[in-house]
């Protein structure tokens, strides 16, 4: 069966659109350009409050009904942004403790986006009552796919209001200052708090010192989860305002792939639908483009997602801002719909004339007609997308193997004192989900309070903070004949960030076999090694020394003080396996070892391919579409395992035939499941 997670019969195709800059002549052209280029659906409204609310009681709304009704009779769908992503100017003037303080104390004036304190009153008010008006003027609008509510969420506040409700939320988590006490272990540096007001927020004026660094892990820890969920609630302000008159409409708002201030995974269980914005920096690998979309895949829970902003061209925002090559917006486009996109959407339609985005990319250039290299690439994906149809909107991408990912774990070990300020919470699971991505392996990235028995491989990247009840989950997938991997600087700390006393790796220390009695952080550049399967690796970053208690050693160290000792570990608990890799390692041995590790546990690749070359799958109860994805600039060919009709191409294509796959190129095969 299909899973549409929103009411489109083919992938969307679109992206933001701005005509509140342009006069009614353009608006008119643009239609005419959409149309060349198979443009089927906008995201209107995105930074419109100010235009919309002149004051505190006055709404006018003329100019956005004559855009709604223009791209109605277009044939456009619309997503409707909320616009409250950035506040009027009278606003700020009239209230300004609306405006956010920075960490160091500085009051923010007038400006940029983001600039509304979360805990406002005064902004949660006028918000919710923008995104209700809106709702109740244009909810008959048969074209309304989706709402979009206000847009890129981030950034961080540290003013009175967010102090107050600082100290609310708090009580309301701990309920007795004692319970504070205990879990924020205040005797340390002589900080017990005997009255809730006592307590201020962590930043450049009391406990934060070289940027993000903190003097009480628990306590900034704390204040990580509270602003998480400040800005949530703004969110869910909105939702419930359009809700209200929109029942039957799906909500969303952009995410941005591995976003640190924000739980994504919380934020994820408040959306009817997951969207994102990719902006990848001209440095990144394929896999790492990946890992983003799997990422927002897993927060859904496994359902597709919308790519609701890319580039077609460049960014404006990078060091150095190169242009896509030919044939990779297009090549990027279909990866994301291999992961689980169901819409291709960009920023923006029309490149605007001033202020900082007027040199970002658009399918509209400046020039302002379609005769560009862009446009010309923008219409050519639009027709194959037009073509494709209903063939891949709400199919799934299936995966036996999956990676443990966790916000506080993410904030924890970052705000950590020692062991290694290289040490990286997102570099250490990509290192993982590289080796997996680079043999076609298909992955799910997942929380703590996913589930786990439908994965035959679960890894754990520095666990560092095991959460009550995720030991017993991890030893329950284990004793059912699962694999479970996890590394050094893992089973530390509760989930207050207090140590688990009694040998690490704590929780987890039976299960694994082993003791960790010290880690010795190496240098940048200095290594020490180990062989194994026959080959020799780097040991780097952490290197933990551990004595094995019931668990079998697969690889010792070499080099040190500490050569012998063990450094791969395989414990067999009831039919499963738990692995300990007590050390950052190499490219070549994540491949390997994880390579052979689902090779015993089943799992297949979605298909054989040079290298450079990924392969993805999607699938339903009947069909299956294995993407092709050539990431090099050179012609690749693949020799197809089953029999499938191209879909790009319309061509039946035999088992054992070559298919060729120019520079960039892509295919998409369709076969019986």
């Amino acid at each position: 069966m299909y899973e549409k997670i929103w009411n489109q019969n083919k992938i969307a195709y679109g992206g933001d659109y701005n005509p509140e800059q342009w006069d009614e002549e353009t608006w008119e052209e643009d239609m005419r350009l959409f149309r060349l280029a198979h443009i089927d659906t906008v995201t209107l409204n995105v930074f419109s409050w100010a235009a919309l609310q002149p004051d505190e009681d006055t709404y006018r709304f003329e100019r956005l009904d004559k855009i709604m009704n223009l791209v109605r009779r277009n044939g456009l769908n619309v997503v409707l942004a909320t616009s409250t992503g950035a506040h009027p100017a009278w606003m700020a003037r009239r209230y300004p403790e609306i405006l956010r303080t920075e960490a160091d104390g500085r009051k923010r004036k007038f400006g940029g986006r983001h600039n509304s304190c979360p805990n406002s009153p005064v902004y949660r008010k006028y918000s919710a009552r923008l995104a209700g008006k809106l709702a109740e003027r244009y909810r008959d609008y048969d074209n309304l796919v989706a709402w979009h509510i206000s847009n890129e969420y981030g950034g961080e506040c540290y003013c009175e209001n967010c102090e107050r409700a600082f100290r609310r939320w708090l009580r309301e988590k701990y309920r007795t200052i004692e319970e504070l006490n205990r879990v924020w272990d205040t005797a340390f540096w002589g900080h017990t708090f005997y009255d809730w007001d006592e307590i201020v927020l962590p930043n450049l004026l009391s406990e934060h010192f070289d940027g993000e660094r903190t003097m009480f892990q628990g306590i900034s820890l704390d204040y990580r989860r509270f602003n998480s969920d400040s800005i949530l609630e703004c969110y869910r302000l909105e939702y419930e305002a359009v809700k209200k008159y929109t029942p039957d409409i799906p909500v969303t708002t952009n995410l941005m792939g591995f976003y640190k201030p924000l739980d994504y995974q919380k934020w994820a269980k408040n959306m009817d639908l997951v969207s994102w914005d990719n902006y990848p920096s001209n440095q990144d690998t394929p896999a790492q483009i990946a890992f983003s979309h799997d990422l927002m895949r897993g927060i859904g829970g496994g359902k597709p997602f919308l790519l609701m902003e890319q580039t077609p061209s460049v960014t404006n925002w990078l060091p150095y801002n190169a242009l896509k090559r030919p044939g990779v917006m297009r090549l990027w486009s279909y990866q994301a719909v291999a992961h689980g996109a169901d819409s291709v959407m960009f920023f923006q339609m029309r490149r605007s004339i001033g202020a900082c985005e007027k040199y970002h990319g658009a399918i509209i250039d400046h020039v302002g007609h379609e005769h560009t290299r862009v446009f010309r690439e923008a219409a050519g994906l639009g027709a194959e997308l037009a073509a494709l149809g209903d063939e891949t909107p709400g199919t799934r991408k299936a995966a036996k193997a999956a990676i443990l990912f966790d916000w506080d774990n993410w904030w924890a070990i970052e705000y950590s004192a020692g062991p290694s300020r290289l040490l990286k919470y997102k570099d250490e699971a990509e290192n993982y989900y590289a080796a997996l991505f680079a043999q076609n392996i298909a992955v799910d990235i997942i929380g703590v309070e996913d589930d786990f028995t439908g994965y035959r491989v679960l890894i754990a990247p520095v666990l560092y903070m095991v959460k009550p009840g995720l030991d017993e989950k991890i030893r329950a997938f284990v004793e059912a004949g699962g694999r479970f991997v996890t590394t050094f600087f893992s089973g530390y700390v509760d989930e207050h960030d207090l140590v688990t006393v009694g040998g690490y790796p704590g929780k987890l220390r039976e299960l694994l076999g082993i003791w960790v009695e010290e880690s010795d952080a190496l240098p940048e550049g200095q290594k020490n090694h180990f062989i194994w399967n026959g080959r020799r690796h780097k040991a780097m970053l952490l290197c933990d020394l551990l004595h094995l208690e019931g668990a079998e050693a697969l690889a010792s160290y070499e080099e040190d003080f500490y050569a012998g000792m063990p450094v791969l570990t395989k414990n067999v608990v009831g039919r499963g396996e738990a692995y300990y890799v007590a050390t950052r390692s190499d490219a070549d041995f994540y491949r390997e070892f994880l390579g052979k590790l689902c090779g015993e546990a089943g799992i297949c690749a979605a298909a054989h391919t040079p290298e450079g070359v990924e392969a993805a799958v999607r699938q339903n109860a009947e069909q299956e579409y294995l993407f092709l994805l050539n990431h090099t600039s050179t012609e690749q060919t693949v020799i197809l395992e089953r029999d499938g009709i191209e879909l790009l191409r319309g061509e039946a294509i035999k088992k054992g035939n070559q298919l060729a796959l120019p520079p960039y190129g892509v295919a998409i095969l369709k076969r019986d499941v």
